[in-house]
C-alpha cells in the first residue's frame, strides 16, 4: 500500500503516466466516505493499493517491479516527461540492472530487470 495525498491524482499518475491498470475502485463505509483503490502493472498478479495516509503524511513507501527490458522502460518513461526518474539505470556488480522513480507523493518504485530463466 502507498499513502497518497489525493487518490484521484495518484490514479491519474499511475494509469496515465506509468501505464498501470485499475484493478479495484470501491467505495465503502457507512456513507461510502472511504475508497479502496488498487492499480497494477499490466499482466501483474500483484496489486498496489493507493490509500489516504492513516495518521501520518503521504509517501515513504517503496516497491519493486520487474521488466524484461529495463533500458526500454527507462526510455519510455523518460520520454513521457513529468516523472521524477533516475537519469539512467544503474549497473552494479552482483545486482540486476535497475532504476528508481518517485511518485508525486514521494513513494519509490524500483524497476528491476527480470532474472534470466
Amino acid at each position: 500500500m502507498f499513502a497518497v495525498a489525493d487518490q484521484d491524482a495518484a490514479l491519474a499518475f499511475y494509469t496515465d503516466m506509468l501505464g498501470f491498470e485499475v484493478r479495484g475502485d470501491t467505495r465503502f463505509g457507512e456513507h461510502d466516505e472511504m475508497r479502496w483503490l488498487e492499480v497494477a502493472p499490466p499482466g501483474s498478479r500483484a496489486r498496489l493499493a493507493l490509500n489516504p495516509p492513516m495518521g501520518g503524511e503521504p509517501g515513504g513507501g517503496s516497491i519493486g517491479v520487474e521488466t524484461p527490458d529495463v533500458l526500454g522502460e527507462h526510455a519510455r518513461l523518460s520520454a513521457i516527461g513529468g516523472i521524477d526518474i533516475d537519469p539512467e539505470p544503474m549497473r552494479t556488480p552482483g545486482a540486476p540492472l535497475m532504476f528508481m522513480l518517485r511518485d508525486p507523493d514521494g513513494n519509490h518504485i524500483v524497476v528491476v530487470e527480470e532474472p534470466a530463466p
